[in-house]
């Protein structure tokens, strides 16, 4: 099992801050337009990732009408695990995923339950813009998203295949 431990530092001003636990499809081969039928070709390997965001300032910003980036792209918002290679996964759309918070089980699901396959967001993303080698794609997060404060542990993982912690400071 590969094992990530690190610090995730809260920014300055935020108030409420949610995780969410996500696949990371990382892709091994450049492409545009790619077919869904072929889009797993594209596909080098895996990471587990963490996508924090600011809720708060989220929120704010959407009234606003304007794009969510300062509430997602902090410093250390998004921290990334191990890369997994394509042949550890057999089945990346029927894998758990899960997140603890001071060891109490916040999320925990299933790839299966995802709204869109992996291979239809590889080609979709490829219709918009070329997909290149090493890109990372999140595929999305399981129910229980929730608020974390400083001085919390955050453990994640992807089934027993990995998993990786975090202590939250400002």
């Amino acid at each position: 099992m590969l094992i990530k431990i690190g610090v995730f530092q809260i920014p300055s001003g935020a108030t409420e801050l949610h995780h969410e636990v996500e696949l990371g499809v990382v892709i091994g081969e450049k492409g545009s337009q790619i077919k869904e039928s072929e889009a797993m070709s594209h596909v080098g390997g895996y990471a587990l990732a963490l996508d924090m965001t600011d809720r708060k300032l989220q929120n704010e910003i959407k009234k606003k009408g304007h794009p969510w980036a300062e509430a997602k792209g902090f410093d250390t918002a998004c921290p990334v695990g191990n890369f997994i290679p394509k042949d550890r996964l057999s089945d990346p759309q029927n894998v758990r995923l899960w997140l603890k918070v001071d060891e109490e089980l916040r999320q925990d699901g299933n790839t299966k339950d995802m709204i869109f396959t992996i291979p239809y967001l590889i080609s979709y993303i490829s219709h918009v813009m070329t997909l290149e080698e090493g890109d990372l794609i999140l595929t999305g997060t399981p129910s229980g998203v929730s608020a974390v404060r400083k001085g919390q542990t955050i453990t994640a993982g992807i089934a027993e295949i990995t998993q990786m912690t975090f202590l939250l400071t400002q």
